[in-house]
C-alpha cells in the first residue's frame, strides 16, 4: 500500500514530426486485461497506421512491464517510453503511440526522441497524480486552540483538513498519510497539553495532485 504515481484520465495528444503523425493515447489501468483491451481498441481504430507502439506498467512496484516496438528498429520506440515511465515512477498505465509515416526517416535518435516526446505529451494531457492510503483523523479541541492546531497542520505535508465543524467545541476532520497518524496524534496531544481528543478511522485510497486531495 505504498504511494504510487499514475494518471487521472484517459487522454490523447498528437505531434507532427518531420511530416510523420505521432498520436499518443494513455489510459489508467488496474490489470493486464484492461491494458490489452485498450491496446486492441487503438490498433483497431488505427488499423492502417504504420506502427502502433504499446507500453504498459502495472503494480505499485511496477511488477508487470510490457512493451513492443511494433516494427520500428529495436529499442527505438517501446523501450524509450517504458524507461521514461519508470524514471518518472508512473505505474498502472497503458500508453499506445500510433505513427503514420510521413516519408522522412528520423534515424535511431530521432525515433527515440519522437516516441518519448509523444508519450510525455499524452502524460501531460492525462494529468499525473499520486495514489496513496490515508487515514481519516477526527480531532475535537476547545475554541482557543483552533488557530494553534490549524497552523501546525497546514504546515505539514501529507495531512489535509477536509472539514471543520463549530459547535460546543471545534471538530476538525483531516486525512493523514498512512504511517504518519501516530506522529500526528502525538503532535496534537502535545500541542494542546492533552486537550485534543483524537479518533483515527478507516484507511482509504485517495488521489492527490498539486498538493491537494481530489477525492474528499
Amino acid at each position: 500500500m505504498k504511494p504510487y504515481k499514475t494518471i487521472l484520465n484517459e487522454s490523447e495528444a498528437e505531434l507532427s514530426i518531420q511530416k510523420s503523425r505521432f498520436i499518443g493515447y494513455a489510459l489508467p489501468v488496474e490489470n493486464e486485461q484492461e491494458a490489452v483491451q485498450f491496446i486492441e481498441k487503438i490498433k483497431k481504430k488505427h488499423y492502417n497506421a504504420t506502427h502502433n507502439v504499446p507500453v504498459y506498467l502495472i503494480g505499485e512496484d511496477m511488477m508487470v512491464q510490457r512493451y513492443s516496438d511494433d516494427g520500428e528498429p529495436s529499442g527505438t520506440a517501446g523501450i524509450p517510453i517504458l524507461e521514461m515511465l519508470k524514471k518518472e515512477g508512473i505505474t498502472n498505465i497503458c500508453i499506445v503511440v500510433t505513427r503514420y509515416f510521413g516519408g522522412i526517416k528520423l534515424g535511431t535518435g530521432g525515433l527515440v526522441r519522437a516516441y518519448t516526446d509523444s508519450a510525455k505529451a499524452v502524460l501531460e494531457s492525462a494529468q499525473v497524480v499520486r495514489k496513496a492510503v490515508f487515514r481519516k483523523l477526527g480531532v475535537t479541541i476547545p475554541y482557543h486552540l483552533h488557530g494553534k492546531v490549524q497552523n501546525a497542520i497546514l504546515g505539514r505535508e501529507d495531512v489535509y483538513i477536509c472539514n471543520t465543524d463549530y459547535s460546543d467545541y471545534v471538530k476538525i476532520e483531516m486525512y493523514v498519510l498512512e504511517g504518519l497518524q501516530e506522529a500526528v496524534v502525538e503532535l496534537l496531544v502535545d500541542l494542546t497539553s492533552n486537550q485534543a481528543l483524537c479518533q483515527v478511522d478507516e484507511m482509504e485510497y485517495l488521489t492527490e495532485a498539486d498538493g491537494k486531495l481530489l477525492e474528499i
